[in-house]
């Protein structure tokens, strides 16, 4: 049960709404809720298809509020279970008055037109086809209220009145299929979203002492043990306790490969379990999973103008008064001069109907919400329109290093065995030695040998850490040290000139040297690096190709590792040695010379210089709340790919956006052309409206088609 807030009190209440045909009804529904007593402001975001009431409002009155078009509500929190009718079963009526539509005029075709049979069908058609909108007009009539449906309903009466009742049944018929289609068309670009909310499974087996349980996720505690067995979906998010699997993880990363999971690595809700079985404990309530917080930054981000729906707005305020002034001026002014006061009264009411800027209106919010969810279902979460749309602009983007371009963690990049030595015995004794160290250089020579086959059975005793410089350890009855250059300065020997070379060498290619030897000579040099992300390359150079001419490495690493990376990936500045506070300068002048200007790193010791960037862009968002907060837009996997797609999107939401506005406008020219010599009939005004309507809402859903390549 939905408990409503008491009397007086500013609590919020947020709703689904089940209903919206277009953009003005929702924003009609916002008004009539703001005015009802005990309400002291409401939003509707129409994208997301809910409203935000603060103050006191019960259901019932909710709907009455939304009574005008049948409005159904239910508390967000609540499953909305809706009833999946083909689309022929949903739209009777529509089918029923094209038929009689049909069987009109072939008794028309038989009998005449002025025959009183066809005209009881074009009657019925009218009555049948456009029952629920006369309803809707009659009432704004008597409110004085002039919207689409209004202006329909006075035109339909019209030419009834005058006899024509094949016309009003065609603008009827025109209008019933374009309305049943533009529905159709906005509940595909909100099931991108809704579709989001079904991943996760409502119940969750729970293991609590020694009892298995099955628990709904409102009840599920953090702390409590959830059982995840082969095939299933995750709950809630948690850490693995025990068990080995690999889980897809692309209904929040977007990864198309499962990714192995094991002991204490982090689990998401709505993920799907392979072939293992899992025990999860919960770290998060149900409203905190991460999925919980993509649907709801996603929804945020619909109900966020983008620059261009703050411009059309602004456009229809002055543009639909205008439409009527003219309107009236084409129905009174010809008559005054001597022309037929029934053909200008009909041309005007034409150029109210094909003046309704209902195509406009939805032309930018349809393609914001159709790309925000196509790019939340790939794994990338842009959190507002005005962020869609900048991102669709960028020129020049500033990438962090470690982490971004790079793996951010070091591997050995090449093992050099002096004087003929074997490598593999030199890997197998480094690898002995460091495997009981934590450090990440010993870290990556044990995955090398790990990788490679080496052994890791050497007998390895007296292990001593010799602080900032190395290690030593006994193997047999031999000493062995392994560590920086400067260790083997303070031991017996000379190292050879032609070994320091090369430990030059590779340090100038921005690596980290360690040399591996006894007390009385130098054995190998090991070099490790950062290595560079195997799509980074790719990444740069698809950029390039989207018309990103600038990109930038910043990274407080040495020149010379910088250096290296920065030429392997073709980058076309690179700055190094900076602390957070060099990176948000770096950024600060960037924006000097280009307008937008993107930032891409890990949205923790990034985050400065993301939030001075046009569009600031996290890596890994799955797993950092830090990067959900402070980036506009989070690469939910640690996956650079998705960059270019996220620019590719954006750049063609602002093409669509263009088309949109162009084409409803052009269309819109066209019929005004079309009064001169008054050949603007009230059924081709309609078909103009409500075809430009459609044609801008399907142009969107094209954006759904946009893939990473």
């Amino acid at each position: 049960m939905h408990l409503q807030p008491h009397e007086g009190t500013n609590e919020k209440q947020v709703y689904r709404v089940q209903g919206f045909t277009c953009a003005n009804c929702a924003g009609m529904f916002e008004r009539n809720v703001k005015s009802l007593p005990g309400v002291t402001d409401a939003q509707v975001n129409f994208g997301a298809a809910k409203i935000t009431v603060i103050g006191h409002a019960t259901m019932a009155e909710l709907e009455k509020a939304g009574a005008f078009e049948n409005l159904k509500l239910a508390p967000d929190k609540q499953k909305i279970i809706e009833k999946k009718e083909p689309l022929w079963k949903e739209n009777r009526n529509v089918l029923l008055s094209v038929l009689l539509m049909a069987a009109g005029y072939f008794l028309a075709y038989g009998y005449g037109e002025d025959a009183v049979v066809s005209a009881l069908a074009f009657g019925a058609a009218i009555l049948i086809g456009g029952y629920e909108l006369f309803i809707k007009g009659i009432k704004n009539l008597a409110k004085l209220r002039f919207d689409m449906s209004t202006l329909m309903t006075v035109a339909i009466i019209g030419v009834a009145a005058i006899g024509e009742w094949s016309e009003g049944a065609v603008v009827v018929v025109l209008f019933a299929i374009s309305e049943a289609l533009e529905r159709y068309s906005m509940h595909n670009a909100r099931q991108s979203i809704r579709s989001l909310m079904d991943i996760a499974p409502q119940e969750a087996l729970i293991k609590r002492g020694s009892v298995e349980q099955t628990v709904n996720v409102d009840d599920i505690q953090v702390g409590d043990v959830m059982i995840v067995k082969p095939g299933q979906k995750l709950a809630m998010d948690g850490v693995v306790l025990n068990g080995i699997s690999t889980i897809n993880q692309a209904a929040i990363t977007g990864e198309s490969v499962p990714v192995a999971k094991t002991r204490d690595d982090e689990v998401f809700a709505g993920t799907l379990n392979g072939e293992g079985l899992l025990e999860v404990e919960v770290t998060k309530r149900v409203e905190d999973t991460t999925l919980s917080k993509i649907i709801h930054l996603v929804e945020e981000a619909q109900a966020e103008q983008a620059p261009s729906q703050a411009f059309i707005d602004r456009f229809a305020k002055y543009y639909t008064p205008a439409i009527m002034v003219l309107a009236v001026g084409v129905a009174v002014v010809p008559p005054l001069f001597g022309a037929d006061w029934g053909d200008w009264i009909y041309q005007g009411l034409s150029l109210l109907v094909v003046g309704c800027p209902c195509a406009l209106v939805i032309s930018t919010p349809v393609s914001i919400v159709t790309a925000i969810g196509n790019a939340a279902k790939n794994g990338v979460l842009i959190k507002g329109g005005i962020h869609l749309e900048e991102a669709g602009r960028i020129k020049a983007v500033a990438f962090d290093k470690t982490g971004t371009l790079t793996k951010g963690f070091p591997e050995v990049t090449e093992i050099v065995a002096l004087d003929g030595r074997n490598e593999a015995e030199m890997l197998a004794i480094a690898a002995g030695i460091e495997k009981g160290s934590q450090h990440p250089l010993a870290s990556a020579i044990v995955r090398k040998a790990e990788q490679t086959g080496a052994s890791l059975s050497l007998p390895v005793d007296d292990v001593q850490s010799i602080t900032g410089k190395g290690i030593k350890a006994t193997i047999g009855d031999r000493l062995f040290y392994i560590g920086s250059p400067r260790l083997f300065d303070e031991l017996e020997f000379e190292v050879a000139e032609s070994v320091r070379e090369q430990i030059v060498t590779q340090q100038m290619q921005g690596k980290t040297v360690m040399g591996l030897g006894t007390q009385k000579e130098m054995l190998a040099l090991i070099a490790v690096a950062d290595s560079v992300r195997d799509s980074s390359k790719a990444v740069i150079d698809e950029l390039r190709a989207l018309g990103v001419n600038k990109t930038i490495m910043l990274t407080g690493d040495n020149q010379a590792a910088a250096e290296a990376i920065g030429k392997q990936l073709g980058v076309t500045e690179i700055k190094a040695e900076l602390l957070p506070q060099d990176k948000l300068e770096s950024v600060k002048k960037l924006r000097e010379s280009y307008s937008s200007v993107a930032m891409v790193g890990d949205g923790v010791n990034d985050a400065p210089a993301l939030a001075a960037s046009t569009v600031g862009i996290a890596m890994g968002g799955a797993g950092t709340d830090t990067a959900l907060e402070t980036a506009d837009i989070a690469l939910m996997a640690d996956d650079l790919r998705k960059l270019p797609y996220t620019i590719r999107l954006s750049q063609k939401t602002l093409s669509v956006i263009k088309q949109n506005v162009i084409f409803s406008l052009g269309i819109k020219l066209l019929a005004f052309v079309l009064i001169v010599p008054g050949w603007l009939t009230l059924w081709l005004a309609i078909l103009a409206d409500m075809g430009a309507t459609l044609i801008v809402t399907l142009n969107s859903l094209r954006l759904l088609k946009v893939k990473r390549r």
